[in-house]
C-alpha cells in the first residue's frame, strides 16, 4: 500500500479536542476566484489510480479504480458544487489516502440502480471522514483551518474489492474553526 508522492502537498492526521480523526491538508493546490478547473483536478486524481488504502478502524481495503477520476470530478453532486464546497472538494482530492485510513462509521445499502448492476453488483458503502483546509489572511499566512465532515461512497464490485467511488456531502462544520498555532 502506497502512501505518498511527490506531488503531493504536506498532510498531517490530527485529533481534535473530542479525539475524532481530521485530516489537514496543509496547502491549497487547487486555487481560483471564480470557478474550479475539474480537468486538472482529474489529472491529480489519476496518480491515485491501482493504489490500496486499509481503513484502519474496520480493516477494509479500499482500492482506487481508473473510474475515480472521473466520477469525482464529473458526477451530478460535481457539478451542482460552487463557491466554498466545490473549492473543499477539489482539494480535499490531496488527502484521499489519509480520508480512507481515518474513515469510520460504515453503513451499507444494496445497489438500487441499473447503471450500477455491474461495477457495485455487491452494493454501496459509505463511511465518515473528515479534513481541514487552510484560510489564509491578507498577508499571506494560515489565519485558521475550516473542518469539513464529508462521506467517502465505495462500491463493493462483483470481484469482492471495494472500490472509492466518489467524496459527496461535504459540509463545512459549523464549530469553531481551528487556529493556526506556530510549533
Amino acid at each position: 500500500m502506497k502512501n505518498g508522492n511527490d506531488e503531493r502537498s504536506s498532510i498531517d492526521v490530527i485529533k481534535d479536542a473530542d479525539g475524532n480523526k481530521i485530516v489537514m491538508i496543509n496547502d491549497i493546490r487547487f486555487k481560483g476566484k471564480r470557478r474550479v478547473d475539474w480537468d486538472d483536478v482529474k489529472e491529480y486524481l489519476k496518480q491515485f489510480v491501482g493504489e490500496v488504502y486499509e481503513i484502519a478502524e474496520t480493516e477494509d481495503l479500499i482500492y482506487i479504480g481508473g473510474d475515480l477520476p472521473d466520477e469525482y470530478t464529473g458526477s451530478e453532486y460535481t457539478y451542482n458544487l460552487k463557491g466554498t464546497l466545490a473549492k473543499a472538494k477539489a482539494n480535499a482530492s490531496q488527502g484521499i489516502p489519509e480520508m480512507i485510513e481515518i474513515a469510520d462509521k460504515r453503513s451499507f445499502t444494496h445497489n438500487r440502480k441499473t447503471k450500477h448492476k455491474i461495477k457495485a453488483a455487491k452494493g454501496w458503502y459509505r463511511y465518515d471522514t473528515r479534513f481541514g483546509l487552510p484560510v489564509y489572511g491578507q498577508d499571506g499566512e494560515v489565519e485558521r483551518y475550516n473542518i469539513f465532515h464529508a462521506y467517502l461512497i465505495v462500491r463493493y464490485d462483483n470481484n469482492g474489492k471495494k472500490y472509492l467511488y466518489d467524496i459527496i456531502n461535504i459540509k463545512k462544520e459549523a464549530s469553531n474553526p481551528l487556529c493556526h498555532q506556530e510549533t
